[in-house]
């Protein structure tokens, strides 16, 4: 999941705070999964402001409370390849896996993922961008410590409203 829109400045860019439509767009995402079954029993998010927001409205609204939470600041700061590594290192017992994160790392990742043979119609959204509280749901096939290229299945494209 990318982080839901988010005010322009702050005095850091990590301490940039979810607008209200951001706000009310995370808990529209969180009460989405709910309704799909699926809600994360794991969750990664960024350090930023914005991810822990967007996760704590998700969470609220999608009923998490039995979740499990590592924020992790390589996912403000790292590389595409260090976001991939965080993943690897989930519980291997997770079973449902929320990523909060930013762009383009967020949008990338489900292309990186995608093995070509996802829902047609999940894949259609996916490539039409991946804008703020845009979440793609990607059933993965290997389990988590062995998490690469075209491992998963896109099975379910939502943007918050």
């Amino acid at each position: 999941m990318r982080h839901a829109r988010a005010e322009t400045f702050a005095g850091t860019d990590h301490d940039r705070r979810l607008t209200d439509r951001g706000a009310a767009s995370a808990a529209d995402v969180g009460t989405h999964l709910r309704a799909e079954a699926l809600v994360p029993d794991y969750a990664l998010v960024s350090t930023a402001m914005r991810t822990r927001d967007t996760w704590t409205a998700v969470a609220r609204t999608a009923g998490a409370t039995e979740c499990a939470v590592s924020f992790d600041e390589a996912l403000f700061t790292g590389s595409f390849e260090r976001t991939v590594e965080s993943l690897r290192a989930v519980p291997e017992d997770a079973a449902t896996v929320l990523f909060v994160g930013h762009n383009p790392t967020a949008g990338y990742l489900c292309h990186y993922l995608e093995d070509g043979d996802g829902d047609p119609s999940a894949l259609s959204g996916l490539l039409q961008g991946f804008p703020p509280a845009a979440v793609a749901v990607l059933e993965v096939t290997v389990p988590w410590a062995e998490l690469g290229a075209e491992t998963g299945r896109i099975s379910h494209y939502y943007v918050g409203r």
